[in-house]
């Protein structure tokens, strides 16, 4: 049995690689800082895009999406901008926060601008 690290892991490269298939460019892959981590940062068209990716067997513990709450949205806001400090984005810099949900039946669902910046 494979333990939760390996899952997200197989569910991250196929999110990766669903998201180049649509014209992503994708920038780092698990970007981990002391605020947090981020599962793929990507560049869509203007857009810095930070993307959560979350995969559920099925919907005994809720949706994917439901999974990327208050909490977490912040944790990622957080990492996000230690990320664009890192790397010298302005802060004028286009930047979006996308979810992709996985689902055991192989479907992905893939939320566009799913929340705002939150502090």
């Amino acid at each position: 049995m494979e333990n939760k690290r390996e899952i997200g892991t197989v569910y991250e490269k196929t999110a990766a690689k669903y998201l180049e298939r649509k014209g992503f460019f994708i920038l780092e892959r698990n970007f981990c800082s002391r605020f947090g981590e981020i599962d793929i940062i990507a560049k869509d068209g203007g857009y810095l895009v930070f993307i959560e990716v979350k995969y559920r067997r099925d919907d005994s513990c809720g949706s994917p999406l439901e999974a990327v709450d208050g909490k977490k949205q912040r944790k990622i806001c957080r990492t996000a901008s230690y990320f664009c400090l890192r790397q010298g984005y302005a802060d004028t810099t286009p930047c979006r926060f996308d979810v992709i949900a996985m689902e055991g039946d192989g479907s992905i669902l893939h939320l566009e601008n799913a929340f705002d910046y939150k502090r």
